[in-house]
């Protein structure tokens, strides 16, 4: 639990090979099953406050309440994700805590020091999302996220598949 921030609600590993780090969660530590949405389209994204054209594929599954994201950006448009490769890491690459009250969590986390590294929008006013740069320890970026409309519902129902998961269908693709 956070003082700041509440619960963290979600673990994000920034991949080269999303294909192969599914495969690893399915078969090695047998989470699932993952959501895999290819190609994901934001309404808008910026890095450091500059526009930014970054692409990316991402999946989603659950242990237990804790989500685990993978992220594998597919050009080399400006991201935290991509600083976070360029330095020769990867894998855990931020800690994710969400809100129904994005906005008022979001200027609490300003009004506090926190640097917005890149932010952006899925779906609307509703699926906004930013991640702070703490700038301090490989793999400690913060996030938040809105999940005060579709993404919220589509978030639970993933941890809700995920605790009756019999290890069939590990691969969902969301078109």
């Amino acid at each position: 639990m956070s003082r700041i921030f509440g619960n963290v609600r979600q673990n994000g590993y920034v991949v080269r090979d999303i294909r192969a780090a599914m495969k690893h969660w399915i078969e090695v530590v047998g989470v699932g099953p993952w959501y895999f949405i290819e190609s994901v389209k934001t309404d808008w994204f910026k890095h450091r406050g500059a526009p930014s054209a970054m692409t990316m594929n991402i999946a989603l599954a659950n242990s237990g309440d804790l989500q685990i994201e993978l992220i594998q950006q597919t050009n080399d448009a400006p991201s935290l994700y991509k600083e976070f490769l360029d330095a020769g890491h990867e894998g855990l690459q931020h800690v994710a805590f969400w809100s129904n009250d994005y906005q008022a969590l979001y200027d609490k986390a300003l009004g506090l020091g926190y640097a917005v590294g890149h932010e952006g929008q899925i779906g609307g006013p509703q699926g906004r999302f930013a991640y702070f740069d703490t700038g301090i320890h490989p793999g400690t970026e913060v996030e938040i996220s809105d999940i005060s409309g579709p993404k919220g519902q589509f978030f639970d129902h993933i941890r809700r598949v995920a605790a009756d998961w019999d290890g069939s269908d590990p691969i969902r693709t969301i078109a």
